[in-house]
């Protein structure tokens, strides 16, 4: 019989050693107590996470999905005295019918071809500055230089540079070999400005290849060379499957650079000649735009543009992922 003014007893189920309340008991006290809020704080940290990314995705979808979906809902108006009306595929079908629009589409093609270049160079000096070869501290003190340069200072340097009498030409005659019209010549003119754009930008795929090389294992390269491995072994075995999500963002991130941001040098160095042999489509949608008043015309292509980057950039990815499993 309890005594008068002393607590009750605890229940078996829940009572310690000594009587008390046990941890069994506790708990279940502290549920009872707290349980919805313990609820409400789980639900807030689901939350969280989607309330912190809201402003990123309100400013995506307002500054570029928007734009984007009105671009392609214009390029199927018309232009001139059918402006604003419905046209259909009529933008489309004349871009195919444009022999300069075809021409920029070959263009493509020829820096899809030309892609493993502009990869491999700044690859390959990441490599040597990474291993330490003679010449990396060069390499290292000067790689990101031209980076730095506005590519119309860079299209004025090289045109003074490859000029039909410049200082390019005048080297090759003292070597007996005769002057090359770089930029009037149609067969060579894009592959001159490709390479000037390559020069001028490898810089910044350098600086990533260089981060990559930071996460690669070293004991794993000290066991080829235990192994004997040549330095090529070395690349195709241990370094290029290392940095395979690093290859991938450098090859995709440079194909991008290569489509959209030429018109600076095609502008100064070529202006889209001799020909029209140096006409991208970056180039073409601004001639549209800018210069013949088309901007439907100019939407079309640069919805075109959008879908080639879209399906170069996702082949690109499924071939590299196939290669680093391979390998």
């Amino acid at each position: 019989m309890p005594v008068h003014g002393s607590p009750p007893p605890a229940h078996p189920a829940t009572a310690g050693p000594t009587g008390r309340p046990g941890a069994a008991g506790a708990r279940r006290a502290a549920a009872g107590k707290g349980g919805p809020r313990y609820g409400t704080g789980r639900r807030a940290e689901r939350l969280a996470p989607y309330v912190l990314l809201a402003p990123a995705i309100l400013i995506i979808l307002a500054l570029r999905l928007f734009p984007l979906l009105l671009g392609v809902n214009f390029s199927f108006t018309g232009d001139g005295e059918h402006d604003g009306q419905p046209v259909g595929l009529d933008n489309y079908a004349e871009l195919l019918r444009d022999p300069l629009f075809r021409t920029a589409l070959e263009n493509v093609g020829l820096l899809v071809l030309l892609l493993p270049v502009a990869v491999a160079i700044p690859g390959l000096l990441a490599t040597f500055i990474h291993l330490r070869v003679p010449g990396h501290r060069f390499y290292r003190g000067v790689y990101f230089f031209p980076a730095v340069l506005s590519p119309v200072i860079v299209g004025a340097i090289f045109n003074l540079l490859l000029a039909f009498d410049g200082p390019l030409n005048s080297g090759l005659g003292h070597l007996g070999i005769g002057p090359v019209d770089w930029l009037g010549d149609p067969d060579i003119a894009m592959f001159t400005v490709v390479g000037v754009h390559i020069w001028a930008t490898f810089g910044m795929a350098l600086v990533v290849f260089l981060a990559g090389f930071s996460t690669l294992d070293p004991s794993l390269q000290d066991a080829a060379r235990v192994d004997g491995a040549s330095l090529p072994q070395l690349i195709r075995h241990v370094i290029v499957p290392g940095l395979s999500r690093t290859l991938q963002f450098v090859v995709v991130t440079t194909m991008i650079g290569m489509l959209t941001s030429m018109f600076g040098l095609l502008y100064v160095m070529t202006s889209g000649g001799p020909e029209g042999s140096t006409y991208l489509p970056e180039y073409y949608v601004w001639i549209q735009q800018g210069q013949l008043n088309r901007p439907a015309l100019a939407s079309a292509a640069s919805t075109v543009l959008f879908v080639i980057m879209l399906v170069v950039g996702l082949a690109q990815i499924a071939l590299l992922r196939r290669s680093g499993r391979e390998s």
